[in-house]
């Protein structure tokens, strides 16, 4: 049912209905552009900007560079000692700093960070992607190249704007 007019569908019911919408056999009056969101690409709909920082940063350090970039997540990069990418949110420092107590200052961001990372390619499809959003229970996905190299993030908040262009069938992309 419709969560009803000024009220908001959380962001998990987003993703189901993107996901349930795309998948394969569905109901064939869906409008054809409607349809093409199983062939819309994540290149289409991520951000190219991808932030890192080193490992040995503290997280007060993290911070400061996610307030300035005006992101909500960086790329950990590969070092001798940390040989994978990893990832830090906002949402890992609201629940391993500030849920703890810890001291952003006295914490480095490998002790906090998500590593491996998980990633989609910028081929695969805006519902592959918010499918494994969804099964992993994660809000940014790095996007790889070839060689597994971060070149782009998509984010739940991307995926506002995809819901938005499946209410409007796809006629216009006007908010991006």
């Amino acid at each position: 049912s419709s969560p009803g007019p000024g009220r908001r569908l959380p962001f998990n019911c987003l993703l189901h209905i993107l996901i349930v919408s795309g998948r394969t056999g569905a109901p064939q009056n869906i409008p054809k552009e409607r349809k093409s969101i199983m062939e819309l690409s994540v290149k289409g709909w991520m951000k190219d900007l991808v932030v890192f920082v080193e490992p040995e940063a503290t997280v007060m350090e993290a911070l400061s560079l996610m307030r300035h970039r005006y992101v909500n997540s960086l790329i950990v990069k590969k070092t001798a000692q940390h040989p994978e990418y990893g990832i830090i949110t906002s949402i890992d420092i609201c629940d391993k700093i500030v849920a703890k107590g810890a001291n952003p200052a006295a914490t480095q961001v490998y002790e906090i960070m998500n590593a491996p990372l998980i990633t989609v390619k910028p081929t695969d499809t805006i519902q592959e992607c918010a499918a494994k959003m969804m099964a992993n229970r994660i809000h940014h996905l790095p996007v790889v190249d070839a060689k597994g190299i971060p070149t782009g993030m998509i984010s739940a908040t991307d995926f506002l704007v995809v819901a938005e262009a499946m209410g409007a069938n796809f006629t216009e992309r006007t908010l991006r």
